[in-house]
């Protein structure tokens, strides 16, 4: 039966962290080839570099192929039903990899296609990023129970993928959002309820990167909010990350953001590249952990042992 990954909530705490594992010695042993004589359908309804080049770049070394299909030739939702075209991509492809606006037509996309259909954004949730992310903590040596995460700006899709990974492993989320720019409240009392993080809203963002392991944010203006963009610089120039905002987290701290950033708003030149930054880390970790989903739920391998670092520990299932 087919596996699809359309939210962090989709993963147990085993699987998250088998993903880990599969991302480390994938990204060491390229002589393995999952993917072999397969192809990935990649649609895109929005503007990507990191997401595009790291799906594309990791479906190649994972010795497959890959169709890059743009919303203008497919009218994904409009001039085609994601009935359609999951019915028709499923015929062709081994796998759907889709960047969209709305989440539902990620559900509607994998609820018809008999092949795996992976999320590579939609406005409700990112959750390629945020494995690549908790890779790249973990990378740092910092991942541990209830490692302490500032996350300060909107509470976007970015956020909500924080919170879904909060109910599976242990986190300390500290959120510094301002009046009105909350994370979906569906999933946030969701990871409340779990009960298995501590999650904290704080409005300050001094008070909320006190002593953090980690300071993250993301753009204020996601795309398709242009015409907030002028109010939304105004709601949230008091939570812009800068050194002065920094000092007030541990001295080892990691600065991280998803990229694009808007440099001089969210973030500043100094925080972007200064020396806690690992924004570049998080940047090329979307290649190994994506080719962990890939070779997993595509190619059928599975990590038999977590520390192992020979092919043994590939089982094709």
């Amino acid at each position: 039966m087919k596996k699809d990954f359309l939210s962090i909530a989709d993963l147990t705490k085993e699987e998250v962290f088998e993903l880990l594992s599969l991302a480390d010695s994938l990204k060491t042993q390229k002589e393995l080839k999952p993917l072999a004589g397969k192809t990935v359908a990649t649609i895109f309804q929005k503007p990507s570099l990191r997401t595009r080049v790291s799906f594309e770049v990791g479906i190649i070394q994972l010795g497959g192929h890959a169709i890059f299909l743009t919303d203008d030739g497919v009218g994904l939702g409009t001039r085609e039903s994601a009935l359609d075209v999951a019915h028709v991509l499923s015929r062709f492809n081994d796998g759907i990899v889709a960047r969209v606006f709305d989440h539902q037509l990620l559900l509607d996309l994998a609820k018809h296609a008999t092949v795996p259909v992976i999320n590579a954004l939609s406005d409700l949730s990112h959750p390629c990023q945020i494995l690549a992310d908790i890779y790249t903590i973990r990378q740092h040596k910092k991942l541990r129970d209830h490692v302490k995460i500032a996350y300060v700006g909107d509470g976007n899709n970015i956020l909500n993928s924080w919170l879904e990974l909060s109910s599976i492993i242990p986190l300390h989320l500290t959120l510094a959002i301002p009046h009105g720019y909350e994370p979906d409240k569906t999933l946030f009392d969701k990871a409340q309820s779990a009960k298995v993080s501590k999650i904290e809203i704080i409005r300050d963002p001094k008070n909320a990167v006190n002593k953090a392991d980690v300071v993250y944010t993301d753009t204020w203006t996601s795309m398709g909010q242009e015409k907030e963009r002028t109010k939304r610089i105004y709601d949230f120039w008091e939570y812009q990350v800068n050194t002065s905002l920094i000092r007030h987290a541990k001295e080892d701290v990691l600065v991280m953001h998803c990229l694009p950033a808007h440099r001089g708003e969210e973030i500043t030149n100094e925080a972007l590249d200064g020396k806690n930054s690992v924004v570049n880390d998080q940047a090329e970790n979307r290649l190994h952990v994506q080719k962990a989903i890939m070779a997993k739920l595509i190619g059928k391998y599975d990590a038999r042992s977590i520390n192992s670092k020979d092919d043994s520990q590939f089982q094709i299932i």
